[in-house]
């Protein structure tokens, strides 16, 4: 597999699939959740909605990951999944782990060989982006995914530097 790291809009990549740090309710919000529905548009919301009607009432865990289409975004498939809340009281790196995996096992699923990833979990959940970057890389390096590149798009300056890093240093 091959990882990259690029700055740029995560609405904006030709891949197969974008992946979405989505929050528990799957109906949009904040963030790079909010740009891909607003970008993806309303079929994105759609199975969304149909996903809670039927596969999660309560919610996705977060964790976990599923997709949807990805309406008028130029890619195939959006992968949602839930970022854990940053603790400093409580180690949870192994949840933002799983955010990649799980992500990268749907990803096969649907066949994809593309994916573009988000700093998940670095926004309003507070997780630092140097840890988030490495707990990340790892994960994504370690997942034994059938998925030919990985591409971890970054909006600032400062996340691209941290997950460059990250990536040097995993090897």
């Amino acid at each position: 597999m091959r990882i990259t790291v690029v700055r740029g809009d995560i609405t904006q990549q030709h891949v197969d699939a974008v992946v979405n740090a989505a929050n528990s309710s799957l109906l949009g919000g904040g963030g790079v959740d909010g740009a891909i529905h607003r970008r993806g548009g309303p079929a994105i919301l759609a199975e969304c909605r149909e996903l809670r009607s039927s596969r999660y009432p309560d919610g996705l865990p977060a964790g976990q990951a599923v997709a949807t289409t990805a309406g008028s975004l130029p890619c195939r498939w959006v992968i949602h999944t839930v970022g854990p809340v940053h603790s400093r009281h409580e180690d949870r790196s192994a949840l933002l782990a799983s955010c990649h995996t799980e992500s990268l096992r749907v990803a096969g699923e649907l066949g994809a060989e593309t994916v573009a990833f988000p700093a998940i979990s670095t926004g309003v959940y507070r997780w630092p982006l140097s840890h988030a970057a490495q707990i990340a890389t790892r994960a994504v390096k370690n997942a034994g995914s059938q998925v030919a590149e990985v591409r971890f798009v970054l909006f600032s300056e400062e996340a691209l530097a941290a997950f460059r890093a990250a990536l040097e240093a995993a090897g």
